[in-house]
């Protein structure tokens, strides 16, 4: 069981658990996979959607960090019993966070954010990712197989051993386009070079939607080719979160207005998925 496209929605309240942690998977030196015992968050979670996390329940860290909602965890029923999220070890709570052990609890509040927008056929789908940006799209690829939609992922690592879960993809149906930055896996280089390639290929009546999710530079220069190319172009941002309600302003990102202006969104509740033609990159 996965989210029809038209279950979409973004107003569900979020929920506060002390959730357990129920498998914690290392995939690399630096990447693992927690798994958490969430039913109610698993439950109103749509692909895009974050959670706000917490290894201790106490006041150091004192505040709670971003993780995109990884998988949607199903008991044999096929009824939501938790999630996981892919974790980054870069700095003390997430290095506390690869640490984790089974039966452990962890502060979780949501799903928070805006999801994905769907499309369904004959509309093809382009999931850009980069390194950890990965998150996001194992629960938007099961959804849009569920929905018939023909999909590509277009990963880029910086090494063979920081490409995760391609098995998992490729048995939803998904072609695989790979870069690495040290040339250990599929083509040498950045993933914005065979995209760019792509979509100068695509015939202007092929409908494609393009969801990106990865680094900054990334992003931009996804959303930019998009743009060039006439094709819309989904995005999820990462900024820092202080609280993943809108209330700390810590998460702003510019953007252009209707009329030629800029302002100012909350990513944590105008986003984290954004149109990329309407982001300031600059």
């Amino acid at each position: 069981m996965t989210w029809a496209c038209s279950q979409y929605t973004a107003a569900m309240s979020p929920i506060d658990v002390a959730a357990e942690v129920t498998s914690n998977q290392p995939l690399s030196p630096d990447y693992n996979v927690v798994a958490l015992a969430a039913p109610a968050i698993a439950a109103a979670t749509a692909p895009g959607q974050f959670v706000m996390v917490k290894t201790d329940t106490g006041h150091d860290p004192l505040l709670r960090r971003p993780f995109s909602v990884f998988e949607v965890l199903r008991d044999s029923r096929g009824a939501p019993k938790g999630i996981s999220i892919l974790n980054k070890r870069i700095g003390a709570s997430t290095a506390r966070l690869y640490t984790v052990r089974p039966g452990q609890r962890i502060v979780c509040l949501g799903p928070l954010g805006r999801p994905f927008t769907p499309v369904e056929p004959p509309i093809d789908a382009w999931m850009v990712a980069g390194g950890v940006g990965l998150a996001p799209f194992a629960t938007l690829a099961q959804t849009l197989g569920a929905c018939g939609v023909r999909s590509i992922l277009f990963y880029g690592a910086r090494r063979a051993e920081e490409l995760f879960y391609m098995d998992f993809f490729r048995s939803l149906g998904v072609e695989l386009v790979l870069t690495t930055e040290d040339g250990t896996a599929g083509e040498h280089g950045r993933i914005v070079a065979p995209l760019e390639r792509a979509l100068a290929s695509r015939p202007a009546g092929a409908p494609v939607m393009i969801y990106a999710c990865g680094p900054e530079g990334m992003l931009a220069a996804t959303a930019r080719m998009a743009a060039k190319h006439g094709r819309p172009c989904q995005v999820s941002v990462e900024r820092i979160m202080g609280c993943g309600l809108g209330g700390c302003y810590s998460c702003v990102v510019p953007m252009r207005d209707e009329r030629g202006g800029v302002h100012h969104v909350r990513s944590c509740i105008a986003g984290p998925v954004l149109p990329g033609d309407q982001i300031l990159w600059d």
